[in-house]
């Protein structure tokens, strides 16, 4: 059976297992049966490779109609059918991520939008669960916006649009005003109680065949019962004053003009209806949620608007008005609003400035109060999904209003939570130039939005433009706002973090044990930024290689956090998790490491979501902690997991990209596949010295693993050059007695053995046994595994009764600490060498 026969048989076609966001049919939906077609086939043709199918043509042609008519008139085509508004291209990923649960994936409230809008464009893709997919970006600009959300896969993709530059990138399908048959059959099928067919030609010649216009026309008919006579009379005395007024081109004069004989109908019959209306036009084309229009506190909004929404019945009856009138949108299904940006745009064109700027500010105050005050829970979640792609067209920016501006603030802390860096990074910019011009730059929402600026930088990688952010930040927020105002404590922690970035890790840590006091003091030891600041401090103290007192200060706000908050999907409890099995790791406890983080990798995926930033980094340190358990399958499948992940989401050069990379080199190192493991960690290398800058900490342990890998595959000579520079570059930096340096001269000790040099890896293996004795204790991995190479240099160089004792005592603490299965214990067993590898810390 046909497409066609399908859609007109007595049997209506089937629903899609998943149809989202769809506009509802328009019931006198006319023409465009040739366009329609030919849609039609072009699509079916490209089964295989997308190519997005373009309807082209200005404003009022019916593009967005015409595609709403193909998604249900085709709707038995597809399992999936998605509609996407693409007027704002940083909100089409938001659009995106919410299809993710019905594809078995994680939803935005889970993973994040960045995360669940890649899973679903991976998911279609690949075509699973769905292969017969239609995905509709409507109103989109510039190609170049999509190129990254179209994906390529066996579905179709529809765009509309008015940018002709898309009929370079695809089919494009014109759609242009009705032809003069089809604007007759349109009004006399909007037109029930019936319109001649001579007052239907000279009505729709009168309003130029546009859609948008004769809709308007048929309904303000319809509703009132004006006869055709009497409406072109009035559009003849509407018409030269329009022309007068010279409206800009991208308002159709026809459409000028049937919209405002629908506005002083509607203005006369019901002028509370009006006002709402007016109230619309100043949100983004974007479907607005019904209940956002609720009596709020005295003042925020105008009396007139105020009185409306106070009354639910007039309020339902001015919404039902609106869409009679053909003014809005009305999707009942999903209990939201929606104007034509054409019909908004002349609403604001008609009003004065104050009028303007009144009505702004009442947007701006139902918007602030219709946000909840919780980030986390999913119904809070969806609620500011919904407000999100009014914020940028309502220009948000521009109020001085503080609880306006709190609103703002608390759309950058939801889009943290949900891990949207970019688009909160973005917004937060626009915020700081708005409210600095206005306010000056050291208002306390100017100092708050660049902290949260400087945050998004650092996990987006832009290292020194955080550092350089906050360290300017710093003596503002305290001139402005004192020495222990909850702003400064937080800019502290986030330049704790920058010291961290900048490989200064001593600085940090001196300068997090202050501002540890400084909450202490300040909030008290138990509240949530005070264990923030204890947990940064645990960090420290595992990179100045304190590995137990990071073990305490890690578990003590790990616990102290999970027993205050019940909150779930808690992005900063899965921190302190992951901080605590980070730290058992580091301390040798290697199975115990393995439990806390499947424990919390669990949390980071049912209650984030697999690719939130937070998940992926328990993921990554667990595969670390597998390998150091011997567990090298389930390592290397976490590993290889995460950093296809890394790569898809934040690509290749990302500071975690890259520590991905340099944990998967680690594992196949381990597994045999050296050739694979070094030009990975080649390449890896390279790029650490761009992302970190050449003299930081991670740059030399990362080349240290190259240097292993070069002795393994027989070139010991290159191996000990690269080992000198990085052990020189390390002990200026850090000094000697650091586990990075000794880690490295571990290896260089190896190197120098495999040259035949004996007698300098002993003299160098000794030193670095005691100092490792001494930093990290008798029994810890590192320790052992110098001192097993220690052993077989001294068998070489015939100090065998030294040789053997240390050799024994090696053995037994290796079958003591870690087991007598243990592949460190096995290797110490049949005299092979051990070696310390690097896997660097996220920061």
């Amino acid at each position: 059976m046909s497409a066609s026969t399908r859609a007109t048989g007595h049997n209506p076609p089937r629903y899609p297992t998943v149809w989202g966001r769809i506009p509802p049919q328009n019931k006198n939906f006319t023409g465009r049966s040739e366009q329609l077609q030919e849609l039609y086939e072009g699509l079916r043709g490209h089964v295989t490779a997308v190519v997005p199918h373009t309807l082209q043509g200005y404003g009022g042609v019916g593009k967005t109609l015409m595609a709403v008519e193909y998604a249900h008139r085709y709707r038995e085509e597809y399992d999936l059918v998605w509609w996407i508004m693409a007027d704002q291209p940083g909100l089409v990923r938001s659009a995106l991520a919410h299809l993710a649960p019905h594809l078995d994936l994680p939803g935005p409230g889970l993973t994040g939008v960045e995360d669940a809008a890649n899973g679903v464009l991976d998911a279609l893709r690949r075509g699973e669960p769905y292969s017969r997919w239609l995905l509709v970006f409507d109103n989109a600009d510039e190609p170049e916006d999509l190129t990254d959300v179209i994906p390529q896969g066996p579905g179709h993709v529809i765009v509309t649009t008015r940018n002709h530059r898309w009929e370079s990138v695809a089919r494009t399908v014109s759609v242009n005003v009705f032809p003069s048959h089809e604007s007759v059959e349109f009004l006399k099928r909007r037109i029930p109680r019936g319109i001649s067919i001579e007052d239907a030609v000279e009505l729709s010649e009168a309003l130029g065949h546009l859609p948008l216009a004769l809709e308007q026309a048929g309904a303000l008919q319809s509703e009132t019962g004006m006869s055709a006579r009497e409406y072109l009379s009035l559009l003849s005395e509407r018409t030269g004053p329009l022309l007068r007024e010279g409206k800009p081109p991208e308002y159709p004069e026809p459409m000028t003009a049937a919209w405002q004989l629908s506005v002083a109908k509607l203005q006369e019959n019901l002028p509370e209806a009006m006002e709402l209306l007016r109230c619309c036009a100043f949100f983004g084309p974007d479907p607005i949620p019904r209940d956002l229009f609720f009596p709020v506190e005295e003042g925020w909004i105008r009396p007139e608007l105020a009185e409306l929404v106070a009354d639910p019945i007039r309020l339902s009856r001015a919404i039902g008005q609106l869409g009679r009138y053909a003014l809005v949108r009305l999707d009942n299904a999903n209990r939201t609003i929606q104007v034509h940006r054409l019909i908004q745009a002349l609403l604001r064109e008609e009003l004065d400035q104050p009028t303007r700027d009144a009505i702004r500010t009442e947007v701006w105050s139902l918007l602030s109060a219709s946000a909840p005050e919780s980030r986390t829970d999913p119904a809070a979640q969806a609620r500011y999904q919904e407000l999100l792609p009014h914020v940028g067209p309502a220009r948000v920016a521009e109020s001085t209003s503080p609880r306006v501006r709190r609103f703002a603030l608390s759309m950058l802390s939801f889009l943290f939570v949900v891990g949207n860096y970019e688009t909160a990074s973005r917004y937060a910019r626009v915020f700081i130039d708005r409210w600095a011009d206005d306010s000056g730059d050291e208002d306390p929402h100017v100092l708050e939005a660049q902290r949260l600026y400087a945050n998004r930088l650092r996990d987006l990688g832009r290292y020194q433009e955080a550092y350089d952010l906050n360290r300017a930040l710093l003596p503002k927020v305290r001139r402005t706002l004192g020495r222990t105002h909850g702003e400064t404590l937080n800019v502290l922690s986030g330049l704790g973090a920058d010291y961290r970035a900048r490989g200064d890790f001593w600085k940090a840590r001196e300068h997090d044990e202050e501002t540890l006091r400084l909450h202490e003091e300040t909030l008290g030891p138990n509240e949530s930024a005070t264990l923030r600041a204890l947990h940064n401090l645990g960090i420290d103290y595992a990179l100045t290689s304190d590995f137990a007192g990071a073990q305490t200060r890690h578990e003590r706000a790990y616990m102290l956090y999970k027993r205050r908050s019940a909150a779930p999907g808690s992005p900063v409890l899965l921190s302190f998790w992951h901080g605590l099995a980070l730290s058992v790791r580091l301390s040798g406890d290697f199975t115990e490491a393995c439990d806390l983080g499947e424990d919390a990798l669990s949390y980071g995926r049912e209650q984030l979501g697999v690719e939130h930033p937070r998940t992926l980094r328990t993921q990554m340190d667990l595969a670390i902690a597998r390998r150091m358990s011997g567990e090298f399958e389930e390592a290397l499948e976490l590993a290889l997991d995460v950093h296809s992940r890394y790569l898809r989401l934040y690509g290749i050069d990302h500071p975690e990209t890259l520590a991905a990379a340099m944990c998967l080199t680690n594992i196949w190192r381990v597994t045999g596949e050296l050739t694979g493991a070094l030009e990975l960690g080649e390449d890896t290398d390279l790029r650490y010295v761009r992302a970190y800058g050449p003299e930081h900490p991670y740059n030399h342990g990362c080349t240290s693993n190259v240097a292993l890998l070069y002795r393994l595959l027989g070139d010991a000579s290159r191996a000990r050059s690269m080992n000198e520079s990085a052990l020189a570059a390390l002990d200026e930096k850090l000094g000697r007695d650091h586990h990075y340096s000794l880690g490295v001269a571990t290896n260089l000790a190896n190197d120098l053995s495999a040259l035949g040099e004996t007698k300098n890896a002993v003299r160098l293996g000794r030193g670095t046994l005691r100092r490792l004795r001494a930093l990290l204790g008798d029994d810890h991995h590192s320790t052992l595994a110098c001192a097993a190479n220690l052993a077989l240099d001294l068998r070489i160089e015939d100090e065998t009764a030294e040789a053997d004792r240390l050799a024994e005592a090696t053995l037994t603490a290796l079958v003591r600490t870690l087991g007598r299965e243990h592949h460190y214990t096995t290797a110490a067993h049949r005299g092979s060498r051990l070696v310390t590898d690097f896997d660097p810390p996220l920061l």
